[in-house]
């Protein structure tokens, strides 16, 4: 007579447990303080939705259950309100937290970008030398007024002023398109960050960019932040700041693929929107790049 909620794959809903190695967090939140594109809220609902299209097997890369082989669970939503920033981001941090202590890697799908703060705070705390490679075609690290210092632009500002991450190692690959200030990129190098624009990125190639990026980052934990507004609006219409010239789905695909070999201790997929999708194809894309992401767990 009664069902379960849906949950990523049709994983098994619940905690952490011995042998579980990854675990789905679901973020329903966002600022909503977007001027046009309010729905982030929704991008968890929908993406395990979504899920449904995506088959546990890859014949030629993972031959096997890929959840099954993690012990994967769907931990369901952490319980917040959307729009109360300063109440949302503890309540983040902590259920990540209760992930990350039970010995699992969490798998956050949000949710707007700004989720991504509590998500790395979290993992800062218990993997000291942690940084980022943060895949967007925004920088996210933008300067923020004192009144109002938290929104969906601002999270890795605030990581870098935090010391959340290791100086001068963390990448945002694939930035690209018009700003809303002058200054994004020098900003950004300011905080440490190195800035890989989408057109240096299909340049010097996937595999050399990144080869670049494991060299620095050696043995150290990464957090992986992947924003789908990465994808180019024609495979990805439903992210909340769409910006034409981006990756085309086999490029993602590709892109993920070269992230072999990475210590990765936690992860979010972000600014999937779906009151603007179109036949859920934002949603769609961003459960298949889960299960790439999954593939790159040992």
């Amino acid at each position: 007579m009664f069902e379960a909620p849906e949950s990523f794959a049709g994983v098994p809903h619940g905690m952490p447990g011995p042998g579980c190695r990854a675990a789905i967090l679901g973020i329903p939140f966002d600022c909503g303080t977007h001027p046009f594109r309010v729905g982030a809220r929704q991008g968890p609902t929908e993406v395990r939705r979504q899920s449904r299209l995506v088959p546990r097997h890859h014949p030629s890369l993972a031959d096997c259950d890929i959840p099954a082989r993690l012990g994967l669970v769907d931990c369901g939503n952490v319980a917040l309100v959307p729009g109360r920033i300063e109440d949302a981001l503890p309540l983040i941090e902590a259920a990540a937290g209760a992930v990350l202590d039970a010995g699992a890697v969490p798998i956050g799908i949000g949710g707007d970008g700004s989720v991504s703060l509590p998500l790395m705070r979290a993992a800062a705390k218990r993997h000291p030398g942690l940084v980022a490679l943060h895949v967007d075609s925004h920088t996210d690290a933008y300067p923020y007024a004192p009144e109002a210092p938290y929104n969906a632009a601002t999270q890795f500002t605030h990581a870098a002023e935090e010391g959340l991450l290791a100086p001068g190692l963390s990448w945002h690959l694939g930035v690209r398109g018009f700003a809303s200030v002058a200054g994004v990129l020098p900003q950004a190098g300011s905080l440490g960050f190195r800035v890989v624009t989408t057109e240096d990125l299909l340049r010097r190639g996937f595999a050399q960019a990144v080869a670049e990026f494991r060299d620095a980052a050696a043995d150290r934990p990464v957090y992986l932040c992947w924003d789908m507004d990465v994808f180019d609006p024609s495979v990805a219409p439903g992210v909340c700041t769409p910006t034409w010239g981006g990756l085309t789905a086999r490029e993602g695909i590709a892109l993920m693929r070269t992230l072999t070999g990475l210590n990765i201790v936690a992860m979010d997929f972000n600014t999937v929107s779906p009151p603007q999708d179109v036949q859920g194809m934002a949603a769609h894309l961003c459960a298949h790049m889960i299960m790439e992401a999954l593939m790159l767990l040992p």
